[in-house]
């Protein structure tokens, strides 16, 4: 059987361009298994749905290696998993290199294959790292310019104080003041904190 592996990394992104490359294969829609999460890990759904589905002699097409995850250690542990110990065939529609059912292969081309594998790996998960590094620099570059992240904060009614008094001197409990407050219990403590500092 031949089976497709596509992902994205969230549910807002769309996988049409991987299913088109799959589709020309002629891997059927039906035997196409797609993920929609970060490749960081392979705690994935549709993933594990797909191992437990293939049998030896299967095929695995996949577009890209970055498609199968992000992680160099993973990555290198599933290929051999799939292709050595579940004898399944990957083959990577970017790189015609990585297409393990070439038979005739001599031992250079085993060894390229598997150098390629490992350096689109590492490029993989080092891409994860620096689009990590380049997130949190933008992050702080933009509190730097006092840009403000996250949800506003919640307007601190009136009644506030008095409630926060109350509630230090056990005349009130924390959820009866929220309620009261039309907000959360967590978040009225926070505030009641806030005040006892203030004292």
């Amino acid at each position: 059987m031949e089976y497709g592996y596509a992902r994205v990394s969230s549910k807002e992104q769309h996988e049409d361009r991987q299913m088109i490359a799959l589709a020309d294969c002629g891997v059927e829609v039906k035997n196409i298994y797609v993920d929609k999460q970060s490749g960081k890990d392979f705690n994935r759904p549709q993933y594990k749905r797909l191992l437990k589905k293939i049998k030896p002699g299967d095929t695995i097409f996949i577009k890209s290696i970055d498609r199968l995850g992000r992680n160099y250690e993973e990555i290198m542990d599933h290929w051999r998993v799939i292709t050595k110990v579940r004898q399944v065939y990957i083959v990577v529609l970017d790189m015609p290199l990585l297409d393990t059912r070439e038979k005739e292969r001599d031992l250079t081309g085993i060894f390229i294959a598997d150098l390629v594998l490992q350096i689109l790996s590492y490029v993989a998960q080092t891409e994860r790292e620096f689009n990590r590094q380049r997130q949190a620099e933008g992050i702080a570059a933009a509190r730097a310019r006092g840009v403000r992240l996250g949800r506003p904060p919640l307007p601190r009614p009136e009644t506030l104080e008095g409630l926060c008094r109350a509630y230090h001197n056990n005349k009130i409990t924390s959820h009866a003041a929220a309620v009261q407050l039309g907000i959360c219990a967590r978040t009225f403590r926070v505030w009641a904190e806030e005040y006892a500092d203030a004292y």
